[in-house]
């Protein structure tokens, strides 16, 4: 029993994580979003909404300076304020708008933002469980190997996520008429907007594939969709 105290320490850790963060999140986005009213989005949302036999798809602005798109443990879709200000400068089209909001529910669709939410309070737990056992053997450096270990673990799944999203999105605006072409396109044109004004790539992004490789993932979808019909 004594043995097991550091991993049912972690373990309590972890479930004390998630409530605290799924807490803190929903706090969060309650005080800094403002629902979405934007005609021309809403045109690409009604499209969406009509694919999926929703009656709406409803979406928030976070009102922050970043650019990206955000799904809530609770389901609830978020486009950054600083995302919303580059569609409005022109910089982004309503059709990349849309591809964002259908990645996002893809996220949800597939059960990943809240998995997201324990995988991160599971990481945490298994960081200190394993920083704990390590530490006995190599002392000193037990921290910096189970950060290391947790990290790795994470980055894979978090870009298995985001392939499995883009998928969806994909799946989605092709029935809704909007088409593959603006989530490509969007790829393409998306580090540059994230790095506008010499600003450093947001860690979001650093954990996802590289862009040549999901572009490259959804043109092999796009080929295999056409060859069916």
């Amino acid at each position: 029993m004594i043995k097991l105290t550091p991993i049912l320490l972690a373990i309590l850790y972890g479930i004390a994580m998630y409530r605290f963060s799924a807490w803190r999140t929903a706090k969060e986005l309650d005080q800094k979003s403002i629902e979405l009213a934007d005609p021309m989005l809403k045109v690409m949302t009604d499209q969406m909404a009509k694919a999926l036999d929703l009656p709406k798809i409803r979406v928030h602005i976070y009102e922050i300076k970043p650019v990206n798109g955000l799904a809530a443990p609770d389901g609830r879709i978020f486009i950054t304020r600083g995302f919303y200000n580059k569609f409005r400068a022109g910089e982004v089209s309503a059709a990349e708008m849309a591809s964002v909001i259908a990645h996002e529910l893809g996220h949800v669709a597939l059960g990943h933002s809240r998995r997201r939410m324990i995988d991160f309070s599971g990481q945490n737990a298994l960081r200190t469980a394993l920083a704990m056992i390590i530490g006995r053997f190599l002392p000193g450096v037990g921290i910096w190997v189970a950060g290391m270990i947790t990290s790795l673990l994470a980055a894979r799944l978090s870009r298995a996520d985001e392939y499995e999203a883009d998928a969806y999105a994909a799946a989605l605006l092709s029935k809704a008429g909007i088409g593959v072409g603006p989530q490509i396109s969007l790829f393409e044109k998306l580090e540059a907007l994230t790095q506008q004004g010499g600003a450093p790539m947001p860690a979001w992004l650093l954990s996802h594939p590289k862009t040549a490789d999901r572009i490259a993932a959804l043109r092999a979808l796009e080929t295999k969709w056409v060859t069916k019909t």
